[in-house]
């Protein structure tokens, strides 16, 4: 049986639709940074989609070739998740989905190396003719952070999120984005073949004491 994060890690992947709070340990990712309205068509964040998907089933499939990753066991590719915010904004503002920034990820298994995830980008690149040198190995320390589980469209974020602020607030702790702690979203639905309105989105804010 292939190891599932997701299932292994219930706690990150699979929380209640009411808030917690959760000490989220320092994990890798396959990352792409971008700008931009993440619907446009052909635009940079389906781009990024791409290459993180060609980089992560290289890895998953590395053991069929002549690479050998020291430690390697069969897994399931992780599901997406993206990084969020906009200049001069504390969280995101929704309506101007045209200023996000973002870094968008697939989280690594603890046994790849810079090494390997080096390997797999130029593998990639030459695989699938597309240039994957955008993806960059990222290791993210989120600590301690408030989350939910989000069901419905994007769009309707806004009220989950206040959800999050109110109970914190009532528990003494407030929200803490910096340049480093961020909106964070992780994407457990697939959004081509589910509705809208059954998309599921753990969505995760750093917070801390006030």
């Amino acid at each position: 049986m292939a190891f599932d994060l997701k299932k292994e890690y219930k706690e990150f992947y699979m929380p209640k639709d009411k808030p917690q709070i959760v000490t989220v340990p320092q994990a890798n990712y396959i990352a792409v940074r971008g700008k931009g309205n993440p619907n446009e068509e052909g635009g940079a964040y389906q781009s990024a989609i791409g290459v993180l998907y060609a980089v992560a089933y290289i890895l998953k499939m590395s053991y069929k070739t002549d690479h050998r990753i020291e430690g390697f066991y069969e897994y399931v590719v992780p599901p997406l998740e993206g990084f969020w915010w906009q200049e001069n904004e504390e969280g995101v503002d929704y309506a101007h989905k045209d200023a996000f920034c973002w870094i968008s990820v697939i989280r690594l298994p603890d046994f790849v190396t810079k090494a390997d995830f080096d390997w797999a980008v130029e593998t990639a690149t030459k695989k699938k003719k597309t240039d994957c040198s955008i993806a960059e190995f990222l290791t993210v320390d989120e600590g301690l952070c408030v989350q939910i589980m989000h069901t419905g469209s994007f769009d309707d974020e806004p009220e989950t999120v206040e959800q999050m602020h109110a109970y914190i607030e009532e528990r003494g702790y407030t929200t803490d984005f910096t340049e480093e702690r961020m909106h964070h979203e992780i994407y457990m639905s697939d959004a081509r073949k589910v509705p809208a309105e059954k998309w599921r989105t753990v969505i995760r804010h750093p917070i801390k004491r006030k």
